[in-house]
C-alpha cells in the first residue's frame, strides 16, 4: 500500500491520542492586503540581490512544471506523485483532498508570477471546481473521502499499485487543505467566487468538533482526526455524530491534540467560519504539564499556566540550545508552518508565532549544520530515499519521543534519538555520539524562506550542487546527505507547500492576502493577539 502524509500523521496522532487516556468575498483582493505586510520585510529584513530572484524564478517555474505534469487535463485533477522524469505514465493513479487544494493554490500563484496566463488559469481552476462538485462525498458533513481516482472519480477501495483494501476515510485535516485552497479561489479569482464558496460553504467542520474531548467541564474541545461513514472494523472507532445531522459515524478514536502541528488549518477554518467555538483555539496542548503523566514526550517543558476565554492553558516550550520553543508533534517542518502559509501567524501572534517560527527554523539549521554536521539541513516527513514514505524531524523539536523504543521523527535514517531524563519518573539515555543518513527535503527548506532568505537559499544551492537533487520538476523529494541516495520523485502536497511559500515570499503574501478575508481577520486576529508564548532565547 502507499506510505503517505496522510498515514503517517493519522499514525502520530493516534499516538497521542494513546497518551491521553482521559479525554477520550467577491473580489479578488489585492495581493497581501489582508495580511498587512510583506513577508520579505516583515520577518527576515535581508535584502536579496538580482541572482536570488532569477534563482527564485527559476525554482518556481521548474516545480510548477512538477504541478502540471500531475493533473489530469480532463478532469483538473492532480495526481499524488509522479516519477522524477515528469512522464505522465509515472502517475500514482491516487488523489485526495489535500493534494487537489495543493494544484489549486499553486495554479493562483502560478499566475500572480506570470508562468500561467490569466485565461488558462482561470479554465484550470474552472476544471477542477467542476470536478470537485461531482466527486461522491458525506452528504450530510460535505466532506470529501480522502482517496480518489482522479481519472474516473470513483473513490478508492483498493491501492492502484498493490490491490490492498482501502476503507474510505474522511479526513479533517485534508478535508481543511481543501477548503483552505477554495477560500483562496474564491477572492483570488472573481469569476469563480460563486463555485468555490458553494462548494467550502457546504463544508461542516463542526462535525468533527467533540466539545468533550478534554473533560465535561473544560471549555475548550478538539477535533477527531476523521471519521468513516461505514463499519471500518478492525479499525478503533467510536461511533457518533456530533451535529446530530444524519446517521451516526465512526470517528478516529484520537484526537489531534498537539497546538503546533498541521491541523490547526481545519481548526483556524472552523473558528472563522463559526462551526466550532473561538475557545478551541485553546484546546491543544502547546506542551503537555511537567508531571510524570507526560514522561512519554521528549523532555520536561518549562512554562507556565495562563487562561484565555475562560480555558486554563499550560504555555509550555521545549529547551534547545539555549532556545525556548513551542515543539511540533514530530519536529518537522511541514507542521510548523503550512498553516502559516494561509494564515498570518507571525503578523498577528505577535507574542507567539511571531517569536517562535523564526526560533524553530534556527534550531532546524543549527541541527543540521551543528548538531548532526551533515553540512545540510531541512527536516520534514518525505519520500524516502531507500524508498516509500517516512516522517523526518528534528527529535528535540517534536512532544513524540521519550526513548528511542517509543517512537519520535528523527533527522537520519537510523532513528537517531535524544532521551533526557524527566522529572524522576525517566532516566537519561546516553546522547548520541554521532548522527548517521540525514534526509534533507527541499519543501522543508522552502517553508524557512521567509525566516531566513540567505541560509535557506545557500542550503539550497548546496544540495542542488552536490547532489543529484534537481530535475525537470525542481528539486526531487528529499536527499539522503551522507549516501547520496536521492528520491527521485515529486509529490504534489510538497511540490505544493514549494509553490506556497514562494508566492508569499516573491509576491508580497499573496496567498495569504487571497485567504484572509475580513471574516477571517475578525475572528482569528484578536485570538493570536492575546495569547502568549514561553518562547524565547
Amino acid at each position: 500500500m502507499p506510505t503517505t502524509r496522510r498515514v503517517v500523521a493519522a499514525a502520530a496522532a493516534g499516538a497521542l491520542a494513546l497518551a491521553l487516556p482521559a479525554f477520550s468575498a467577491a473580489a479578488a483582493a489585492p495581493a497581501g492586503s489582508s495580511s498587512g505586510s510583506s513577508a520579505t520585510a516583515s520577518r527576515s529584513g535581508e535584502k536579496l540581490t538580482a541572482a536570488d530572484h532569477t534563482t527564485l524564478r527559476t525554482y518556481a517555474e521548474d516545480t510548477w512544471a512538477s504541478m502540471d505534469a500531475m493533473v489530469y487535463p480532463e478532469t483538473g485533477l492532480p495526481d499524488d506523485n509522479i516519477t522524477g522524469d515528469l512522464d505522465p505514465q509515472g502517475r500514482g493513479g491516487y488523489t485526495s483532498p489535500t493534494n487537489i487544494g495543493a494544484y489549486m493554490w499553486s495554479t493562483i500563484v502560478a499566475r500572480d508570477l506570470g508562468m500561467v496566463g490569466r485565461s488558462d488559469a482561470r479554465k484550470r481552476l474552472a476544471t477542477t471546481l467542476d470536478t470537485v462538485a461531482r466527486l461522491d462525498r458525506h452528504d450530510d458533513s460535505g466532506m470529501f473521502y480522502n482517496w480518489y481516482d482522479p481519472k474516473t472519480l470513483d473513490v478508492l477501495r483498493s491501492w492502484p499499485d498493490s490491490g490492498d483494501p482501502i476503507k474510505p476515510f474522511l479526513s479533517s485535516v485534508d478535508n481543511g487543505w481543501l477548503a483552505a485552497a477554495l477560500m483562496v479561489v474564491e477572492r483570488a479569482e472573481p469569476q469563480l467566487t460563486s463555485k468555490a464558496r458553494t462548494l467550502r460553504k457546504s463544508m461542516d467542520f463542526g462535525f468533527y468538533y467533540d466539545p468533550k474531548a478534554k473533560g465535561e467541564d473544560v471549555k475548550a474541545g478538539l477535533i477527531r482526526g476523521g471519521f468513516w461513514d461505514a463499519d471500518p472494523t478492525p479499525e478503533c472507532s467510536i461511533v457518533g455524530n456530533y451535529r446530530d445531522r444524519g446517521p451516526d459515524v465512526w470517528y478516529t478514536c484520537h484526537h489531534y491534540g498537539a497546538f503546533n502541528s498541521e491541523p490547526r488549518i481545519a481548526s483556524y477554518i472552523g473558528i472563522a467560519t463559526g462551526q466550532i467555538p473561538r475557545e478551541h483555539y485553546f484546546g491543544p496542548w502547546r506542551t503537555f504539564p511537567p508531571t510524570c503523566d507526560w514522561s512519554w514526550t521528549e523532555q520536561v517543558p518549562v512554562g507556565e499556566w495562563r487562561t484565555y476565554l475562560g480555558v486554563e492553558v499550560f504555555e509550555g516550550a521545549f529547551e534547545y540550545r539555549g532556545k525556548r520553543i513551542v515543539p511540533s508533534w514530530g519536529g518537522d517542518m511541514f507542521e510548523a508552518f503550512m498553516p502559516g502559509l494561509f494564515v498570518p501567524e507571525s503578523d498577528w501572534g505577535t507574542h507567539s508565532w511571531r517569536l517562535n517560527h523564526p526560533l524553530y527554523v534556527q534550531a532546524q539549521i543549527e541541527h543540521g549544520m551543528d548538531e548532526a554536521k551533515y553540512g545540510y539541513w531541512g527536516f520534514s516527513p518525505s519520500s524516502n530515499p531507500a524508498g516509500g514514505y517516512r516522517e523526518y524531524g528534528v527529535d528535540q523539536l517534536g512532544i513524540d519521543g521519550g526513548s528511542s523504543t517509543a517512537g519520535g521523527y528523527t533527522s537520519d535514517q537510523e532513528r537517531t534519538t535524544v532521551t533526557p531524563a524527566y522529572l524522576d519518573c525517566r532516566a537519561a539515555e546516553p546522547e548520541p555520539t554521532a548522527y548517521g543518513d540525514g534526509v534533507v527535503t527541499p519543501h522543508a527548506v522552502f517553508l524557512a524562506l521567509e525566516y531566513d532568505p540567505k541560509a535557506s537559499l545557500e542550503n539550497l544551492a548546496n544540495l542542488r550542487a552536490d547532489f543529484d537533487a534537481y530535475g525537470p520538476g525542481g528539486f526531487y523529494d528529499a536527499v539522503a546527505v551522507r549516501s547520496g541516495t536521492v528520491a527521485t520523485r515529486y509529490l504534489s502536497l510538497d511540490q505544493g507547500m514549494i509553490m506556497g511559500a514562494l508566492g508569499n515570499f516573491m509576491d508580497d503574501d499573496s496567498l495569504r492576502g487571497y485567504f484572509v478575508s475580513d471574516q477571517v481577520k475578525s475572528e482569528l486576529k484578536p485570538l493570536m493577539q492575546m495569547e502568549r508564548f514561553s518562547a524565547g532565547q
